[in-house]
Parts: C-alpha cells; sequence; structure tokens
C-alpha cells in the first residue's frame, strides 16, 4: 500500500473554511481508493467542490497534495489546519518552513490505521 503526506479538507456544508487535517494518506493499488484518519474516500466524486466521497457519510472532500509554499488552504479560506505530530518534520522539510505558524496549524494525533479491511467486508458482502 502506497503512503504518502496529503491535505485533506471537508467540503460538505462549509465553502473553503472546512475542517482540514495534513497527514498520512494510505493508497490502493489502483489509486482510486484513499484511506485516511480512519476514513475511507473514493476518488472521481465532484460534490460541493470536493474531489473524493467519503464512503460511510457520503460526504465530499478535497484531497490533495501538500503546497510546497506551505499555503495549502484555498485562497478565500480560512481557518486552522490540523497536522498530525507524526508528520510535522516531514511537512516542514516539504514546505521550508522553519517552523509551524501558530495561526494557521494545530498538531494533533491522526487515526494512521486504514480500516481496508472494514471497507473490504463492506463492498464484498452477499446480500440475501
Amino acid at each position: 500500500m502506497k503512503s504518502k503526506l496529503m491535505y485533506v479538507e471537508l467540503k460538505t456544508g462549509y465553502s473553503d473554511n472546512g475542517p482540514a487535517w495534513i497527514g498520512m494518506a494510505h493508497f490502493s493499488k489502483t489509486g482510486q481508493t484513499v484511506y485516511f484518519n480512519g476514513l475511507t474516500f473514493l476518488k472521481g466524486e465532484r460534490h460541493s467542490a470536493g474531489n473524493h466521497l467519503e464512503v460511510s457519510t457520503g460526504d465530499s472532500y478535497w484531497i490533495s497534495g501538500i503546497k510546497k509554499n506551505g499555503e495549502d488552504r484555498h485562497w478565500a479560506g480560512g481557518g486552522k489546519i490540523s497536522i498530525d505530530k507524526n508528520v510535522v518534520v516531514d511537512y516542514l522539510a516539504l514546505s521550508k518552513l522553519s517552523q509551524l505558524p501558530a495561526n494557521k496549524f494545530e498538531v494533533v494525533e491522526l487515526n494512521n490505521n486504514p480500516p481496508v479491511q472494514e471497507f473490504y467486508l463492506r463492498e464484498n458482502r452477499k446480500f440475501s
């Protein structure tokens, strides 16, 4: 399973100021399924400006790579970005920042265990 540092923002119910996170995302072999913070997303859904659909809630999310200039939020958006404590060093190196601006980030602990088995069981259940 491939893993990559990603930016994830909830779009359903928000404009460009929804809750946002930076952390390690895990991808299926095809890249069509993304696992992040204990959730499962399917690629290609375009609802409410999002590019992924979370399978259990149907909520739309924007998932993208990290911007090297450290400006991961949409220019019209706002609010702090929650960043996984386990990726802060990697994020600082990628964005060329010396430290996280306190007014833009909140360090948190994200769930880094991808729910692959739960998704597999849900998608392959038999109907009677």
